[in-house]
């Protein structure tokens, strides 16, 4: 019996000097690392065999993704405020994007997501890099991409402000979900791989790991219940690694290009709604090292507070009920998820790769990462949030 595995292979050359700084896994000093993402039938023979090999970093079964989908206003507990007071969607306000002179003027970002509607006026004057990892073509049907890109870069529409950093001018758009908001893993890794290699300084994420999914999928193929959620915990434990090791690879290449930020959706599972006590921790790509999970915040007349669906512990916060953004088709829509928290973090890292780029600091990832968490701010804050459900608290841009 056969599986498909993602196959994450480091092919950096290796000193043949034992005494040599760059002899084993590591590399030669003077070359950042080379990896290849192969996408293979296995059995678990063969995996065991893989594992031996010196260029394997990580093998995973291929697993089911989906985007990580808004929810209702019922269950956001949306208020009935404007989402864009004064011509400013509320978001670019409560994360401090329009009293920063920084715009992400120079820096490239990633999105990650169901593609973008190049023709929507939001995206004018910026280069638009698509990839399509999914199958399904470029372009936008599904919607999600579009707003969350809309959130990260996006120009003003009919005269609201929706983006964070709206100096950006260069966006790679992969494509790595489907038109009906599910991919894999494979389209996932491959499109992340692209991005770094396209030179992304910002990679956001608003998709998870579909592990239910999976489990349903393999029952409806006749495994009995507890062996397919065995068979599904043993693909996410592994696709963590997997998620761990790229970021691994992602970190080694600060030293030749100054790496990359990502940014990922802590996931709109919980249901503190219906029992405050319902609250799903994030789960993968959020739960990876390195990654800044990002939880949602709303608004309510004592300060931000959680979402009500928002996962429990996020490193970090950002608007997600009521956010106004782009919509496939030209339009604008408001929208609830920490799939719009996670663009506004993503606008956020691109005005502090800016400021660190202007400043005496090192211009790498750790740099512009630890400057973000440590400027995130709890002031407006409610006094009965949770600082596990928050994180540092929300994202603020450089003032």
């Amino acid at each position: 019996m056969t599986d498909t595995y993602t196959v994450l292979r480091d092919l950096t050359p290796r000193s043949r000097d034992p005494f040599d700084e760059g002899f084993g896994p590591r590399g030669v000093d003077d070359a950042p690392a080379e990896v290849r993402i192969d996408n293979v039938e296995l059995t678990k023979n063969e995996v065991l065999d893989l594992t031996r090999s010196d260029d394997v970093t990580a093998i995973a079964p291929v697993m089911p993704t989906a985007l990580v989908r808004p929810v209702s206003d019922e269950e956001a507990r949306a208020s009935a405020d404007d989402p864009a007071p004064g011509g400013v969607a509320w978001g670019i306000t409560a994360v401090g994007a329009d009293t920063s002179r920084w715009t992400g003027d120079g820096v490239t970002v990633a999105v990650l997501d169901t593609g973008i509607d190049s023709a929507h006026p939001a995206f004018v004057g910026v280069e638009l890099v698509e990839e399509d990892f999914s199958g399904s073509g470029s372009g936008d049907r599904q919607g999600h991409g579009s707003h969350c890109a809309g959130t990260v870069f996006g120009r003003d529409v009919d005269g609201t402000r929706i983006g964070v950093a709206r100096g950006v001018t260069k966006a790679l758009i992969g494509k790595v979900l489907s038109d009906d908001g599910t991919g894999d893993s494979d389209m996932l890794f491959r499109g992340m791989q692209w991005a770094v290699q396209q030179g992304a300084r910002v990679i956001s994420m608003s998709l998870g790991f579909d592990f239910p999914g999976l489990v349903e999928r393999l029952t409806k193929d006749g495994w009995p219940t507890d062996l397919a959620t065995s068979r599904a915990l043993e693909a996410y434990r592994a696709n963590l690694r997997m998620f761990d090791a790229i970021m691994r690879m992602i970190a080694a290449q600060e030293e030749f290009t100054g790496g990359a930020v990502v940014v990922a959706a802590s996931g709109n599972e919980s249901k503190r709604a219906e029992n405050p006590d319902h609250e799903i921790g994030v789960s993968i790509p959020a739960a990876a090292d390195d990654v800044l999970s990002t939880g949602a915040l709303g608004r309510s007349p004592g300060g931000f507070v959680v979402a009500p669906f928002s996962n429990t512990f996020p490193r970090q916060s950002g608007p997600g009920v009521d956010v106004l953004s782009a919509d496939a088709g030209g339009r604008l829509v408001s929208l609830n998820g920490t799939s719009m928290a996670t663009p506004h973090a993503a606008g956020v890292a691109a005005l502090w790769w800016q400021e660190v780029a202007e400043s005496q600091l090192p211009t790498q990832a750790t740099t512009v990462a630890a400057r973000m968490l440590a400027n995130a701010d709890i002031s407006g804050l409610a006094p009965d949030v949770d600082v596990a459900d928050r994180g540092v608290g929300m994202v603020r841009a450089p003032q």
